[in-house]
């Protein structure tokens, strides 16, 4: 950065000085024109510097700003570079959990026509089992009236042995 000359102020300006004659009257003294003309000049002379001074100024504050700019710019490059660095990182994730919920809603898609099929199969054994349960219970019905016929039908014949057996020991 640069450093501010500091300049020393201008000196006093001269100033007029008025005499008195001896009729009691004032008047300007004979160097007037020049001490204006130096007054003139010393005035002139203090607005260049000052108009010098707020130029350096201005030039300074120029390169503080641009400077302030510069550094700017390069956290702003930072920033987005980190920005990108975030958005790198984020982006394998969001596929892979985007591929992973497109595979879900896949296999929920083919496992509902699934689930239907298997509680309509559940339906339809629940169905055979409880007709397979009656046909068992007919069955051993059946198998306990068959019992009952046989083993009547064995005791009449054996009824009908023994009467038979009597009559031809009758015979005798």
């Amino acid at each position: 950065m640069m450093q501010i000359d500091q300049q020393e102020p201008p000196p006093p300006q001269p100033q007029k000085q008025l005499t008195v004659q001896n009729s009691g009257s004032l008047s300007f003294s004979s160097h007037l024109s020049k001490e204006d003309e130096e007054i003139s000049k010393s005035a002139l002379s203090t607005f260049r510097a000052k108009e010098d001074e707020i130029e350096r100024k201005k030039m300074e504050v120029r390169e503080k700003v641009q400077l302030q700019l510069g550094r700017v710019e390069d956290e702003t490059k930072r920033l987005a570079v980190i920005r990108e660095e975030l958005e790198a990182l984020a982006d394998p994730m969001r596929k892979e959990v985007a591929q992973v919920r497109k595979k879900i809603d896949a296999v929920n898609k083919d496992r509902k026509p699934l689930g239907h099929t298997c509680q309509k199969k559940e339906r339809e054994y629940k169905e055979a089992l409880e007709a397979f349960n009656e046909k068992n219970k007919e069955k051993v019905q059946l198998i306990t009236k068959l019992m009952e016929l046989v083993s009547e039908s064995e005791k009449l014949r054996m009824k009908k042995l023994e009467e038979l057996s009597k009559n031809i020991d009758s015979i005798h």
